[in-house]
C-alpha cells in the first residue's frame, strides 16, 4: 500500500484462539489515513494461518510466515515487511480501542523526535473469574496491565517504558540501532524480556524521546494458565535472566554481577517474611527472590563462558 502512513503489527504463536478478534480491532480503526495490518506467523502449529486467511479478504491485511521462533525475530520481520512510517505493535490475545492508531499517529506527527510510544492496558479476565488474592499490583504488570495515569507523560526511566503489547516505534529510530536485539524477548516457551527496557535507554541515549499516550488504550486477555502461580514464578525467573543478559549486553557483566544478585535475593526474602500477613505482597516479594535465582545462574553462566 503506497500510502501507508502506519503499520499495525501483530506477531503471532499459537493462539489462534485470541487472534482473530485482535485482527478485527485493527481493520475496524477509526483512522483516515493510510495503514495496514501485518500478521507475523511466528512458526504456529495450530490454526493461525487459517483465521488470517478468513480475513485475507480485506486489502488491508497481509499474512507472512516466520520459521524461526522469537519474539524479537519476529518484530524485525514484521518491520522489514511494512511499509509504513511508524510500527505499532498489538499482541496476538489484545484488542486495540478504535482510536488507538488515531492516537499513536497524531503523537509521532506532532513530534519529529518521538521514538517509541505505547498506551494504557487494561486486564480482561477469563469469564466467571476473579483477581486472586494473591496477585499484587506489581504482579498484575506481569499480566501486562500499564496505567502511568490519565495524562500524557513523557518517560524518562527506562523501568516506565511502554508494554510491548501495546507499543509502537519510529521507522527511523529502529533502522538506526540495527532492529530489536534478538538477544532478548520471548523465544516460544522461554519468558525473556527486557528488550522494550533496552529500546527506551537507547532512544534517551541517542536523543530520542519516548511517551506515555493514556488514550491509546488496549485491553489484554489474562490466559487461564497464566493465574496458576507456577506461572508467575516462571515469569519471575526469567525476568531474572533477561535482566542478566540486558546488563551483560550494556558491558555490566563480571563478578559485580553475584554480588548485586546476591543482594536482592536476600531482600527479596527479607520482605516477604515483613509481608507474611499480605497474601499478595508476600508472594510478590518471593516472586521477585526467585527472579534473583535466575539472574545469578545466568550471571554464573556468563563468568563460566569467558573462561573457556
Amino acid at each position: 500500500m503506497p500510502d501507508t502512513q502506519i503499520s499495525a503489527i501483530i506477531c503471532t504463536h499459537n493462539r489462534d484462539n485470541y487472534l482473530g478478534a485482535a485482527i478485527d480491532s485493527l481493520l475496524s480503526q477509526d483512522f483516515a489515513a493510510g495503514f495496514e495490518v501485518v500478521v507475523v506467523d511466528n512458526g504456529s502449529k495450530d490454526n493461525t494461518k487459517q483465521v488470517v486467511e478468513q480475513r485475507l479478504e480485506n486489502p488491508r491485511l497481509k499474512y507472512i510466515y516466520e520459521p524461526i521462533l522469537g519474539l524479537s525475530v519476529a518484530r524485525n520481520t514484521g518491520a522489514k515487511a511494512s511499509s509504513g512510517e511508524i510500527f505499532a505493535y498489538l499482541d496476538d490475545d489484545a484488542v486495540a480501542s478504535e482510536c488507538w492508531l488515531q492516537i499513536l499517529d497524531s503523537a509521532y506527527q506532532s513530534n519529529p523526535k518521538l521514538a517509541i510510544a505505547g498506551g494504557k492496558v487494561t486486564l480482561l479476565w477469563p469469564e466467571q473469574t476473579q483477581p486472586p488474592r494473591w496477585l499484587s499490583p506489581g504482579l498484575a504488570s506481569n499480566l501486562g496491565a500499564y496505567d502511568l495515569g490519565d495524562r500524557v507523560i513523557s518517560i524518562e526511566k527506562p523501568g516506565d517504558t511502554p508494554r510491548g503489547l501495546n507499543y509502537s516505534i519510529r521507522r527511523s529510530f529502529l533502522d538506526q540501532i540495527g532492529g530489536f536485539d534478538t538477544n532478548l524477548g520471548r523465544v516460544g516457551k522461554n519468558l525473556l524480556s527486557n528488550e522494550e527496557l533496552q529500546m527506551t535507554e537507547l532512544a534517551l541515549e541517542k536523543g530520542w524521546e519516548v511517551a506515555y499516550l493514556p488514550d491509546a488504550l488496549v485491553a489484554h486477555n489474562v490466559s487461564p494458565e497464566r493465574l496458576k502461580r507456577s506461572w508467575f514464578f516462571s515469569r519471575g525467573w526469567w525476568q531474572g535472566i533477561s535482566e542478566c543478559y540486558r546488563e551483560q549486553l550494556a558491558g555490566k557483566a563480571g563478578t559485580g554481577q553475584l554480588q548485586r544478585g546476591s543482594e536482592r535475593f536476600i531482600r527479596g526474602l527479607y520482605k516477604a517474611v515483613q509481608h507474611y500477613s499480605d497474601p499478595a505482597e508476600r508472594f510478590d516479594k518471593l516472586v521477585y527472590a526467585y527472579g534473583q535465582i535466575g539472574y545469578l545462574n545466568a550471571a554464573i553462566q556468563g563468568l563460566l563462558s569467558t573462561k573457556k
